[in-house]
């Protein structure tokens, strides 16, 4: 995704993104120490806000730091925040961080990806659960809502494909929500789009009348003939200051149930493929 410059200038930006977060003119003045009639100023193009002002009101408006960079175009100043290669050596530690997290939390399942949902790195846990997928969906860039949502993905696995896919593609709108992002915008409507099978949305196919009593959502996805459960968990970096870092997404699949913590560690010290090539021994080479 590339940083796109607005002709129109940046109060109809500004208004744009105070409207998506539901707040007046006055609130938005107050919580960024100004006043109504300079924000009605700055929206109608009366008012220039200095670069200062661009970054405060970005700040109380929750805007992502790549749309931020849009902001500062569009007032006619130099974009704040660097968009940085992964594999830049500036961000060696990044990816050192990433890949030490990754394998320490193998044998449960985790992956990293970006704004578009690019798989830029995973464990092996996760190439456990896309084993024996077709190679054109494992063809870098790969991307993780087309793996597993794909009718020959992973969504014929998932026993419960219907909900786990309502969660996902809830998701996605949020973050299209967040964020101006047209190829998030195209994803979104090449999966929604996607045929369900039959079998993963049937209640009388779950393996057990009485599940067990999960604490939140979880995905149950078939592997070597057992039903295996796990509950995700997303982080990102605390105030990011570079669009590449402010984008990725950290996911980890926690085990939900005790037969699943008892398979997974089964398989510790076990020699598992990976067909894909999807454990990569640097983040910053993608998969």
């Amino acid at each position: 995704m590339t940083t796109v410059a607005t002709a129109t200038g940046v109060g109809p930006l500004l208004r744009g993104w105070r409207e998506r977060r539901r707040l007046s003119q006055l609130e938005l003045a107050l919580r960024a120490d100004s006043s109504s009639r300079h924000i009605s100023f700055i929206e109608t193009g009366r008012s220039r806000p200095s670069e200062e002002m661009v970054l405060r009101l970005a700040e109380h408006l929750d805007v992502p730091v790549r749309e931020r960079n849009a902001l500062l175009l569009a007032a006619g100043y130099a974009p704040r925040y660097a968009e940085t290669p992964l594999d830049d050596p500036s961000l060696g530690a990044l990816r050192e961080g990433i890949e030490q997290l990754l394998a320490g939390y193998d044998p449960y399942p985790a992956l990293v990806v970006d704004g578009s949902y690019t798989v830029v790195a995973a464990n092996r846990g996760i190439a456990m659960l896309l084993d024996g997928l077709p190679e054109h969906l494992l063809t870098p860039p790969m991307n993780a809502m087309r793996i597993t949502l794909h009718p020959q993905g992973l969504a014929p696995r998932i026993r419960n494909l219907r909900e786990w896919r309502g969660h996902l593609l809830a998701q996605m709108e949020r973050q299209i929500a967040l964020a101006r992002s047209e190829p998030l915008r195209r994803l979104y409507e090449e999966v929604a789009g996607y045929p369900v099978p039959e079998r993963g949305g049937d209640p009388a196919d779950r393996e057990d009348p009485t599940p067990y009593p999960y604490f939140a959502l979880p995905l149950r996805i078939e592997h070597q003939g057992r039903v295996l459960s796990f509950v995700s968990s997303i982080s990102t970096f605390n105030t990011p200051m570079d669009v590449t870092v402010a984008e990725l997404a950290i996911e980890t699949l926690l085990p939900a149930d005790p037969a699943t913590v008892e398979y997974l560690r089964s398989l510790q010290g076990v020699s598992r493929s990976d067909p894909a090539g999807l454990v990569a021994s640097d983040p910053g080479a993608r998969p």
